[in-house]
């Protein structure tokens, strides 16, 4: 199994509305390697939901079920989307200044590469942000 983390805009589409929806499709990435992730992601992977913005946070756990087609917002054709289902919130949301402040996490994709919509999370990784969120990995 992998590990990701997808951002979404809480004004845009939030945790809250993830869970209302149950199983959502994660469209519009536009970005080439975010839809290389995508394209990686196997049934059963799991992530982390964060709000990004004003929020930037961690505030769920989704699982992805459904792999990579083709983004019905994309009249280019080029980029795709996967499904995800909202599986569970965080006990305790992970603020991107947490995970800053933690050194531990220097090389996470989050930090480096923080414009990407779409990021592998390392297996130690997920590990210590399920601790730090308070839930069981």
């Amino acid at each position: 199994m992998a590990y990701w983390l997808f951002k979404s805009e809480p004004a845009t589409w939030s945790w809250d509305d993830q869970v209302a929806k149950g199983v959502e499709h994660w469209d519009g990435v536009r970005n080439h390697q975010a839809a290389n992730n995508m394209k990686a992601m196997r049934l059963g992977d799991r992530g982390f939901f964060y709000h990004s913005v004003n929020e930037r946070q961690i505030v769920g756990v989704v699982e992805v079920v459904k792999l990579f087609y083709p983004d019905h917002t994309d009249a280019s054709g080029k980029f795709g989307m996967v499904d995800i289902k909202a599986l569970h919130p965080v006990k305790t949301p992970v603020t991107l200044a947490d995970i800053k402040a933690d050194g531990r996490f220097e090389d996470f994709p989050l930090i480096r590469q923080s414009r990407l919509s779409v990021v592998p999370v390392r297996d130690d990784y997920w590990q210590m942000l399920c601790e730090m969120a308070g839930i069981a990995p």
